[in-house]
């Protein structure tokens, strides 16, 4: 064998196990799903001829120095490297045939549910910030493939690169308009003798024997989900006392927007802590592929296990649907989407350059923004026939490109997602107002919200239309009211009812005040020394109030 960390071909991989491979053909899945026992999923064979390949399906441990070169090549091993942690693998995945072990669950806000890795019992689905696409194999001879994928392990699983493992790979088959049947079958791993060293383990202190009890409660192996979250406890931290401050935010919002300048740069920092941290860091944007899932999973049997096993979109989640209650669909839409963050900080930077902004016409803007209700009911609608193609079909949000992938996808996914993002530059938030699928979702249950917390003058809309001018999503019709299907809850409008220099409603209080307060000087008896000015409220003068006189 070559020595550590040298290249090798892709048949002397395959030889000594290096790279394990599994291969069905159509006539082997036909057989297998007849002897299921599940009759409506053997009197639906796979079409094809018996011979032709179903799956032919590569799995290998790239995180091994000989193995990643081999496969990645030295570059690409060597940014592998870079990105994984001490203790930490990487599992290569190729396939070809008329079945992909990727399916399009993949898609965001899904997993990977075509296949599992299976070590001691446990098993981990990947997700997809575990995931990077790779065009070839860098090995010698190997094949052009397909379909070619690099899994991360999450640092949870802790996967021992020692003992044997399992690609399992789950095979479905439509048996009714949503029912499906599965089949798993398994690719076997375990890392060729030359490559282990194992060091010799330290002698174990001596302990007291357990009783039988206790040895059978340490043997109770604890769930996944609860194994990742442990994993994720300073993720979850940050993400939990954001929540918090921005709870803060909303509760003390009148106390905030009394302070504009301060107001502005709360704001704009938090939309960057969602963009930077929430959004390309943690990989936490929420999508409507998210709902659809929920939905189908209310109708096909419901468990919590899937929804756990991503603790930050689980809480975000809860967080989205107390607020939901309170202050409606603004509360994410405006301030914990990633992609809307972007939207938004890349409008201010090109309002900051003198950007022409257009404004839409009220008639023209009222019959677009129902677009992305559309959009919602058609992929709804869809995900109750085949919710792989509703998500597919939810590549309409551009999140996965821009958020999950940053950019790096694709080049018609990439320029759609640019696209969209330009087209902000001259309306602001150009999708979220017309195009967003997953807005409409929140508009539908926002409905229920129980408080009205944004004010409004009588006079808001007849006959000022200040806010209805400066709201940047053109949510405040004509009349004054705010549609709070449309509402992102930025709180400008709410800056502006405080202003006493910008709402007309507190300038002509405030000059009211001001007349008052001349009118009240009141001349010294026998006209010597200067006026004496006395401050009233409402016509009554206040006790121990002075202001100095004109002109002084």
């Amino acid at each position: 064998m070559p020595g550590p960390g040298e290249a090798r071909d892709w048949e002397s991989l395959l030889g000594d196990g290096s790279v394990r491979r599994l291969h069905l053909s159509i006539g082997e899945v036909n057989e297998a799903f007849a002897g299921s026992g599940n009759q409506a999923a053997a009197d639906a064979p796979e079409p094809g001829d018996a011979d032709e390949t179903f799956i032919d399906l590569y799995a290998a441990l790239v995180s091994v120095p000989t193995i990643g070169r081999s496969l990645l090549g030295d570059a690409g091993y060597k940014q592998l490297t870079e990105r994984l942690r001490p203790g930490q693998q990487a599992i290569l995945v190729a396939g070809e045939g008329i079945y992909s072990f990727k399916g399009s669950g993949y898609v965001r806000g899904g997993i990977f549910d075509r296949i599992e890795v299976i070590q001691d019992g446990r098993a981990l689905r990947f997700r997809d910030h575990d995931h990077r696409r790779l065009g070839d194999i860098a090995a010698d001879g190997a094949s052009r493939l397909p379909e070619i994928a690099l899994f991360i392990v999450p640092e949870g699983f802790g996967l021992d690169p020692t003992e044997p493992w399992q690609l399992q790979l789950l095979v479905q088959r439509a048996t009714g308009a949503r029912e499906k049947a599965f089949l798993s079958f398994e690719l076997g791993y375990r890392l060729p003798e030359p490559y282990l060293s194992r060091p010799v383990p330290a002698l174990a202190p001596a302990t007291p024997p357990l009783d039988a009890g206790a040895a059978s409660e340490d043997l109770v192996e604890e769930p996944l989900w609860q194994q990742i979250w442990r994993g994720k406890t300073w993720d979850i931290g940050i993400t939990a006392v954001a929540l918090l401050i921005l709870t803060g935010i909303f509760f003390f919002q009148n106390q905030l927007v009394r302070r504009p300048t301060l107001f502005r740069w709360v704001r704009r920092g938090f939309l960057l802590w969602a963009l930077v941290w929430l959004g390309w860091y943690a990989n936490a944007q929420l999508s409507v592929v998210n709902v659809l899932t929920f939905s189908n999973a209310l109708l096909t049997g419901f468990k919590w296990d899937y929804f756990l096993n991503a603790p930050l979109t689980f809480i975000l989640w809860a967080g989205v649907a107390a607020a939901l209650l309170f202050w409606g669909r603004g509360v994410f839409c405006g301030w914990l989407c990633p992609f809307g963050a972007l939207q938004e900080l890349l409008a201010t930077v090109a309002q900051k350059l003198r950007v022409p902004q257009l404004i839409m016409p009220w008639g023209l803007h009222e019959r677009l923004w129902p677009i992305k209700y559309i959009v919602f009911l058609g992929l709804f609608g869809v995900s109750l026939h085949s919710i792989a193609l509703a998500e597919q079909l939810a590549e309409v949000e551009p999140f996965k490109t821009a958020i999950i992938l940053k950019f790096m996808r694709e080049w018609p996914f990439t320029l759609y997602a640019v696209g969209l993002l330009m087209a902000g530059l001259f309306v602001e938030r150009f999708f979220c107002r017309y195009l967003c699928p997953l807005g409409a979702a929140l508009a539908i249950p926002g409905r229920m919200r129980t408080f009205e917390w944004l004010k409004r003058w009588q006079e808001c809309g007849t006959p000022c239309q200040r806010c209805a001018r400066e709201c940047p999503v053109q949510s405040i019709h004509p009349e004054g009211n705010i549609n709070p299907n449309e509402c992102i809850y930025c709180m400008h409008c709410q800056e502006l009812y405080h202003a006493e220099d910008r709402c007309p409603h507190n300038i002509q209080k405030r000059l009211k005040r001001e007349k008052q307060i001349a009118m009240s000087v009141v001349p010294l008896p026998g006209g010597k020394g200067p006026p004496k000015i006395i401050v009233t409220r409402n016509g009554k003068p206040v006790a121990g109030a002075a202001a100095p006189a004109p002109g002084h």
